[in-house]
């Protein structure tokens, strides 16, 4: 995407603004659904307990509400991740961001990691909820990276995901482009971990991220809507 003309509208759609730390979180959670709505971003990324008190603060806007499963490690039994991904539906969750079971991909048991995506899929799909699979990619060398993308492709997943943003390193736009360069335009791809600012949101767009989580995204609306105004202002005659 040409991130040079990029719109207010169009980068509040791609962010997911995330509430997922345990601790330390500048902002209480009816504070941040509040700026979501504001800024109009695509959803609230959360952990499944909080589904129902951001389905109330959301009441009557656009945004998504949007729950985690196997999170943030994934070292969960497939059969946990089926009761964690219905049950966050159940109770309203719009989309589900999936951590994979990284154990199966590093010991080489393809066979079961495509039966946990393709689950996990299948569970989203038949409820018609947005399904994103989260790789962790800094621990992925690039053609485990690029299995992980067709498997989840493979599978109908919505989106491929870089990072859960609890590992040593998030997005890279390398990575971005190899998992781009494996999808094609048929599934999404989001950049998570370490998007602090408008330079790193607009390094991931467009490297071809056409989602961004992120627990800085009115900071990044923010910039982008002062550059906006720097560019439009009227300048002094001479």
């Amino acid at each position: 995407m040409e991130t040079s003309q990029l719109t207010l509208p169009q980068l509040a759609a791609m962010i997911d603004y995330a509430y997922l730390k345990s601790q330390g979180l500048p902002r209480t959670l009816e504070q941040h659904c509040a700026e979501a709505a504001a800024c109009g971003f695509a959803m609230v990324a959360i952990h499944p307990c909080d589904i129902e008190r951001c389905l109330q603060l959301l009441s009557g806007t656009p945004v998504h509400v949007g729950a985690v499963v196997g999170f943030p490690l994934g070292f969960n039994t497939l059969a946990v991740k089926e009761y964690e991904t219905k049950d966050a539906i159940q109770r309203g969750a719009h989309e589900i961001d999936m951590m994979i079971n990284l154990r199966l991909l590093l010991d080489g048991d393809v066979r079961a990691l495509d039966q946990e995506i393709t689950s996990i899929v299948d569970i989203c799909r038949s409820h018609q909820v947005v399904s994103k699979i989260i790789l962790e990619t800094c621990y992925l060398t690039d053609e485990q990276k690029r299995l992980v993308c067709r498997i989840a492709l493979d599978a109908g997943a919505n989106y491929v995901k870089t990072s859960t943003g609890f590992a040593p390193s998030g997005a890279r736009a390398k990575d971005i482009r190899l998992m781009r360069a494996v999808v094609g335009e048929r599934m999404g791809v989001k950049a998570a971990g370490g998007i602090r600012s408008l330079r790193d949101a607009l390094e991931m767009i467009a490297a071809g991220a056409n989602r961004l989580g992120t627990s800085h995204g009115v900071s990044i609306y923010t910039e982008l809507k002062q550059r906006i105004l720097a560019l439009t202002e009227p300048q002094p005659a001479d």
